[in-house]
């Protein structure tokens, strides 16, 4: 049995760390590493205390990275591992599976390590970062192996086994395994990034309260008051003069920290195995019986394979791509087709937000207009663009991350790749993006039309623009949903919580009352720029195929 485990967890971890997205997460982290160790005369900073930071031994180095490698692979890590079990449906191999006697909690138990294995490799490659920035910083040239590895397996290898079981538990539960998981972890992930590092939080949280007492016992040795310097921070932070160091030797672990972080650990695998309890490993007979429990017995004939919940997701992509291949069907088949007559380009951008919004839920469409009348009823303008324009725009992101994937998650893009025009047809998927951010949008931008705030209309119409390009070119490179829900939701983040560089939509506003956010020139040269990547991608793919 632990040979087979460990056969199962390794050829799915050598799976994963050849896909692209292993590649990309992977590159992140290592630019993290650079710069979270900036040089001194550098104008930014990760780590700090007031003016203060540590001299770059590798204690302090090893420290740093560990903490932003910390929050960095708990927010990117998760969606890299967050396909383990769909992808064994996907392709078959779950069916083998189930024919074997493998138990359901080996299978998600190999899953779990499998998905521990792939975040500790980037923990490993965040290591050697670490001591190629000590050696290239050149304060400390000594290299002490311990003081280097002990916050990576301390701090970073909890939450990364942390992370793995939350990935693999919201994929067992049927409403979380697809986008909406994803968009719920990253509040998750917040939650712990910024509650994790107080004081008070359970089991150490991140491990920043043990740091910081460390830091402070240190420099107060040195004869400096970390009471008067400031505060720690941890975070991406521009300064305007570099920073005063002090020698940092490392923390002290004590019983009650290493506890709380062996608890940490074991609470991972628990939340790993505990999807055993409905989980039924591909097998369509308890799929079955899973699916009719709560019914009268014997409802469904024992061996009949009932079809697993769908999501709201699935079923709207599902339930595009049959309209689409009826309406193919149908021209195919009919012995004189009638001939109608109009705007073959308004067809076809009418087709593609058919097939873009098509199954979504009334709720949904209710809260659409919800947010229209509510923002007609808020006064100042300012509270419309600061609260509602924000809530409009993350209303429709599982929606938006369709855009330029579904054709290849459905298997029609080689059907497609024979379309006369591809720009044609790409602008009307763009198109209906488009449609779909200003209608989920037109709330707040008629509440700036009745306030004569010409200028937050015109950074509502370049984050209209902006959005669906964003998502139709992470679509189109990525092929899959997750990589514009993790890309969108940060920013959207960032602009909620006051971060003016990132404001692409114009909801923070200046003292004056005007935008401070992107200018409305950089929105819309973005935009364009990612269109001219969509195309000129779409361009390439089509000359592959035909060499």
């Amino acid at each position: 049995m632990l040979q087979s485990l460990l056969r199962l967890a390794l050829g799915d971890f050598w799976d994963r760390v050849r896909r692209p997205a292993y590649a990309v997460i992977l590159i992140a982290a290592v630019g993290l590493g650079y710069l979270a160790t900036p040089a001194k005369e550098a104008g930014w900073v990760v780590v700090q205390i007031g003016t203060y930071r540590g001299t770059y031994n590798s204690a302090y180095i090893g420290m740093v990275v560990a903490l932003a490698g910390t929050v960095w692979l708990s927010l990117g890590g998760f969606y890299v591992v967050r396909n383990a079990i769909s992808r064994d449906e996907s392709t078959g191999v779950g069916r083998l599976l189930a024919a074997t006697p493998l138990r359901t909690w080996a299978y998600l138990l190999a899953k779990f390590l499998s998905s521990v294995l792939v975040l500790c490799s980037m923990l490993g490659v965040l290591v050697v970062t670490a001591v190629v920035m000590q050696l290239a910083r050149a304060e400390s040239m000594t290299v002490d192996p311990v003081q280097l590895l002990s916050p990576f397996i301390v701090i970073a290898l909890p939450l990364v086994a942390f992370t793995a079981a939350a990935a693999l538990l919201f994929e067992a539960i049927p409403l979380l395994r697809a986008g909406l998981g994803n968009v719920l972890w990253f509040f998750v992930w917040a939650f712990i990034a910024i509650g994790g590092q107080s004081p008070h939080a359970p089991l150490g949280g991140i491990g920043v309260a043990s740091v910081v007492r460390s830091l402070a016992a240190d420099m107060t040795a040195q004869g400096v008051d970390p009471q008067h310097v400031g505060e720690f921070s941890l975070g991406l932070t521009v300064v305007d003069k570099p920073l005063k160091t002090f020698l940092w030797h490392g923390f002290d672990l004590s019983p009650g920290f290493l506890l709380g972080r062996c608890a940490l650990v074991v609470i991972a695998l628990a939340l790993a195995l505990l999807p055993a309890l409905w989980f039924p490993r591909f097998d369509p007979a308890r799929a079955g019986a899973l699916a009719t429990s709560g019914t009268d017995p014997g409802s469904t004939p024992e061996g009949t394979a009932t079809p697993a919940p769908v999501t709201w997701e699935d079923r709207t992509s599902t339930q595009a791509r049959s309209a689409g291949f009826t309406t193919m069907s149908q021209a195919s088949t009919s012995a004189s087709p009638s001939v109608r007559y109009g705007n073959p380009a308004l067809r076809l951008l009418l087709g593609e937000v058919r097939i873009l919004i098509q199954g979504t839920p009334r709720w949904w469409w209710a809260g659409v207009l919800l947010l229209t009348v509510v923002a007609q009823m808020v006064t100042p303008a300012t509270g419309v663009t600061r609260i509602l324009l924000p809530l409009a725009w993350i209303w429709p992101v599982l929606i938006w991350s369709r855009l330029g994937t579904q054709r290849h998650e459905y298997g029609v893009e080689a059907i497609l790749g024979a379309y006369p025009s591809a720009r044609i047809r790409l602008a009307a998927e763009w198109a209906a993006g488009f449609a779909l951010t200003a209608v989920a949008g037109i709330g707040p931008a008629l509440r700036m039309c009745t306030g004569s705030d010409t200028q937050g209309l015109v950074h509502w119409l370049c984050g209209a623009l902006f959005i669906p390009s964003f998502a139709l070119v992470l679509g189109t490179l990525s092929r899959t949903h997750r990589l514009f829900q993790f890309a969108y939701l940060p920013l959207w983040y960032g602009t909620v919580n006051g971060i003016a560089p990132v404001d692409f939509m114009g909801a923070i506003r200046a003292d004056d009352g005007s935008p401070a956010g992107m200018p409305p020139a950089f929105v819309l040269l973005s935009a364009a720029a990612m269109l001219g990547i969509v195309f000129l991608s779409s361009a390439a793919r089509r000359t592959m195929t035909r060499i």
